[in-house]
C-alpha cells in the first residue's frame, strides 16, 4: 500500500497548536467525502497526521491479497481418517454377529430400564455419600491436629493404593469377616446386634463400596480447591466476627466450587461407570449385570454389550451436559486470558 505524504500543518491564527488536519472541528469530516484544511479530498484513504493512509475499502493499486496456503499433509490425512472411519462403520453394519435384530428387539426391553435406574441411584448415592466424606477428609488433612492428619492421609493412602474390584469383592465379604454388628460401650457390655448379612444388603454393601473408594479420590479435589483460596480472605472474614464453619461455609467453599465442580463432574461420569463393577459383590440389578444376564440366556452376549455400551453413553452424554452447565454457572465473573 503506498504511503501517502501528510498534508502541511496548519497554524491558526492566535498562535496556536498546529492543526494536522485529523482532529475534530478542524476541517476533517469522517465520512467518505473528507475536507482537509488546506480544501484537498483524499483519494482512497484517510491521512494521518503520521503519515499513515488508512484504506477506506476502496480499491487500491498493488495491494497484497491473502491466499489460504494449501496444505497438502492436512488434506491427506483427513481423508485418511474419513476412510478409515467409513471402512470401520461399513463392517459394523454389515456383520452379523451383531445381530442388530437382537440389539432393537432389546433395546427398549422393560429389564434394560430397570437396569438403567439402579445405575442412576448407585451412581448419584454413592457420589452424594462420597462428596460429604471428601469434604471432612480435606479438612481433616488440613487440621493442624496431627492425629487427624495422619488418619485422613492413611485412608486417601488405602483406598486409592488398592483396586476397587478389591474393595467390591470385599465389602461383599463383609458379612462373613464380620457376621454380626454389635452396639454398646467399647471394649464393655453389648447393648443390641444386627445380622451383617441383614442390615448390610447387597445394594447398601456396593454403595458404600463405591462411595468410600470415590471419596478417597475426591478428597483430593476439595482440597485443592480450598488450598486454591486466598488465606487472606480467612483472614477478612474472622476479621469481620464470622466463625469457623460461617468462614468455611459462606466464604471459602463458594469460591472453591470453580475449581471443584469441573472434576468432580468427571468423577460422577466415571462413578457411571464403574457401578458395572458392582457385580463383585454381587449386585445384579444394574445395567451391565442386567443386560448380561439376558445374553447369557439368550447365548448372544454381543448384542446384548452394544445395549449396554449404548446407554452408558447416552447417560455419560447427560452429565457432561449436566456438567458444562455447571461449569458456566460457578465459571461467571472469570476472566480467561487469551
Amino acid at each position: 500500500m503506498a504511503a501517502k505524504v501528510p498534508p502541511p500543518a496548519v497554524t491558526p491564527e492566535g498562535g496556536g497548536a498546529p492543526d494536522n488536519g485529523f482532529e475534530r472541528g478542524s476541517g476533517f469530516t469522517a465520512d467518505s467525502g473528507a475536507v482537509f484544511d488546506n480544501g484537498a479530498e483524499p483519494d482512497t484513504g484517510a491521512v494521518l497526521g503520521s503519515g499513515v493512509v488508512l484504506d477506506s475499502g476502496n480499491s487500491v493499486p498493488n495491494r497484497i491479497q491473502a491466499v489460504t496456503e494449501l496444505r497438502l499433509g492436512r488434506i491427506i490425512a483427513a481423508a485418511i481418517a474419513l476412510l478409515v472411519t467409513a471402512l470401520i462403520i461399513y463392517q459394523i453394519a454389515i456383520n452379523q454377529t451383531f445381530r442388530w435384530d437382537l440389539v432393537w428387539l432389546y433395546l427398549r426391553d422393560i429389564v434394560v430400564f430397570r437396569g438403567i435406574l439402579w445405575t442412576l441411584l448407585l451412581t448419584f448415592g454413592s457420589m452424594a455419600l462420597a462428596i460429604v466424606m471428601a469434604v471432612v477428609l480435606a479438612l481433616m488433612r488440613r487440621s493442624d491436629n496431627p492425629v487427624l492428619r495422619t488418619i485422613g492421609g492413611a485412608y486417601v493412602f488405602l483406598f486409592r493404593g488398592t483396586p476397587i474390584y478389591v474393595q467390591l469383592v470385599l465389602w461383599g465379604l463383609l458379612s462373613v469377616l464380620w457376621p454380626r454388628i454389635s452396639v454398646g460401650l467399647p471394649f464393655g457390655p453389648e447393648w443390641f446386634s444386627f445380622s451383617t448379612q441383614d442390615l448390610i444388603t447387597a445394594f447398601w454393601a456396593a454403595l458404600l463400596g463405591l462411595a468410600c473408594n470415590e471419596a478417597a479420590y475426591l478428597s483430593e479435589i476439595v482440597r485443592a480447591g480450598l488450598d486454591s483460596v486466598d488465606a487472606g480472605q480467612s483472614e477478612a472474614a474472622y476479621a469481620l466476627g464470622l466463625t469457623k464453619w460461617q468462614t468455611l461455609s459462606r466464604v471459602v467453599l463458594p469460591q472453591a466450587m470453580r475449581v471443584i465442580v469441573p472434576p468432580t463432574g468427571n468423577e460422577t461420569i466415571s462413578m457411571l461407570k464403574t457401578t458395572s463393577l458392582v457385580v463383585a459383590i454381587p449386585f445384579t440389578l444394574d445395567l451391565f449385570y442386567a443386560t448380561s444376564a439376558i445374553g447369557n440366556r439368550l447365548y448372544q452376549p454381543i448384542p446384548l454389550l452394544l445395549i449396554a455400551a449404548f446407554w452408558y453413553l447416552v447417560l455419560s452424554s447427560v452429565l457432561m451436559l449436566g456438567q458444562h452447565m455447571l461449569e458456566r454457572k460457578f465459571g461467571r465473573g472469570i476472566a480467561v486470558s487469551g
